[in-house]
């Protein structure tokens, strides 16, 4: 039987400043460990450690500019685009546009926090 998911699970997030992470499916939300799929809303300003995944990350922008540098440079992703950071891939997310960026991250397998291998700042 298909499965309602009425409300997500508010996340707490790393970086400069709070970004609100929404996870419908997933460790935090459901249990899920092969997938998790969250709603992002990161303000203008917000930027991350880097980090080295163990786990394969679909990202939609929705709205704004979503910047995620890598080892060979930086990609500007904006409303409509999509980015896709291979699992051990190093990696660095920020928003730095006015009014910030949502975007919807699929993580497979799940995110974890002992997965995502930020860098110390």
């Amino acid at each position: 039987m298909p499965e309602k998911i009425a409300l997500p699970t508010v996340v707490s997030s790393a970086g400069t400043l709070p970004k609100t992470i929404e996870e419908y499916f997933g460790g935090a939300n459901t249990g899920e460990t092969g997938i998790s799929i969250a709603r992002m809303r990161s303000p203008q300003g917000w930027e991350e450690p880097a980090q080295r995944p163990e786990f394969d990350e679909y990202t939609l922008v929705l709205s704004g500019l979503l910047v995620v540098e890598h080892d060979e440079g930086k990609l500007e992703i904006r409303a409509g685009e999509a980015v896709h950071a291979r699992f051990g891939e190093r990696v660095r997310y920020s928003t730095p546009d006015p009014g910030g960026a949502e975007y919807i991250a699929v993580c497979v397998p799940a995110f974890s926090p002992h997965a995502v291998n930020r860098e110390e700042a």
